[in-house]
């Protein structure tokens, strides 16, 4: 019987930084968007009948931006993609119902809903996993 070995690679740890960094691309130009058009995000927000849209919008700056930022560095790996896991599936329950958009907008609103979904999968295995070696967290 062959034995695996778990101890992480040069490999896995290159890949965790890669990902991080993919991941990050992502959220970090949002949160800095949303900064430059508060006022937009607010009226977004208010658009979809949430309560209180500049807490959501704060809250979505801090999560895309500040959080954002924690996970390229690898800084508290698996609490700030669980966060960020959490943010992102909210975002595409409340912003991305494709179940009762308009029919011209039904397929763009299902691949952005499904994008989320996966996106969260993706933080969840960082979650998992952790930073890898390229990180703060293994500092």
């Amino acid at each position: 019987m062959a034995t695996t070995n778990t101890a992480p690679n040069s490999a896995q740890d290159t890949l965790a930084l890669i990902g991080r960094i993919l991941i990050a691309y992502l959220f970090i130009p949002a949160g800095i968007g949303k900064i430059m058009g508060f006022a937009g995000t607010v009226g977004y927000i208010t658009s979809v009948g949430l309560p209180l849209p500049e807490v959501g919008a704060v809250i979505a700056i801090i999560v895309e931006l500040g959080f954002g930022i924690a996970l390229l560095l690898g800084f508290k790996t698996r609490l700030t993609a669980i966060v960020m896991a959490i943010f992102t599936v909210a975002a595409a329950l409340f912003f991305h119902k494709y179940w009762s958009a308009p029919d011209a907008m039904k397929m763009m609103q299902q691949i952005n809903f499904n994008k989320n979904i996966a996106i969260a999968g993706g933080l969840l295995a960082l979650a998992a996993f952790g930073a890898g070696r390229f990180s703060i967290d293994k500092k």
